[in-house]
């Protein structure tokens, strides 16, 4: 293996560390969680996930699946949800694809990254539908906890629509349930 192309994309995912989500710059907060914090956000909740599971689950491939599923962000940056409604259809995807095939090309051990990113753009295996349960899960517990530490009530439409939300496992469900209940006591309380 090229020990520079492993630096390379080493140094590209550290980027993540300082690339903001800007999704909540955008609602007013000021210092605000990166997408590495996320990342790690997932992958933590996938794998409690993983413990629930109704499903047997390849631990190595959802994390990996975790890790990797905004790392294209270091490049691309983070695209808030507003914007892409001004995308053409698949034009997000298509970009994500091709800046990780980028990232990874030269590191022939690594390609498998590439079926497993895909996999987890279209829910297609169950490692992937947990990331993507994770995934929603963790932007509505740090919507919860901004608005537990910040007050910031313009975090509203991160929960429009929450409880119609489509998990596709039943223990996201049960811990997006309790969230939800945990939200709504504390708003009855202010």
């Amino acid at each position: 293996m090229n020990p520079s192309v492993l630096l390379d994309l080493l140094l590209q995912a550290n980027q993540l560390k300082r690339v903001p989500r800007t999704g909540w710059l955008m609602r007013g907060l000021v210092d605000t969680e990166s997408v590495s914090d996320h990342t790690f956000g997932v992958a933590f909740i996938a794998l409690v996930l993983a413990e629930m599971a109704e499903a047997p689950v390849d631990v190595a491939k959802l994390l990996t699946v975790a890790l990797i599923h905004d790392l294209a962000e270091s490049i691309l940056g983070d695209v808030p949800s507003p914007a892409l409604s001004y995308f053409p259809p698949g034009a997000k995807e298509t970009a994500e694809a091709e800046v990780l095939d980028e990232m990874v090309d030269g590191l022939p051990r690594l390609a498998h990254w590439r079926g497993w990113w895909r996999e987890f753009a279209h829910g297609s295996s169950v490692e992937s539908r947990l990331v993507r349960d994770a995934d929603r899960l963790d932007m509505l517990i740090q919507a919860y906890v901004y608005e537990q530490t910040t007050g910031n009530r313009w975090l509203e439409e991160f929960w429009a629509g929450a409880p119609d939300i489509a998990f596709e496992s039943e223990a996201a469900r049960t811990v997006f349930d309790a969230l939800f209940e945990a939200r709504e006591r504390s708003r009855r309380r202010a």
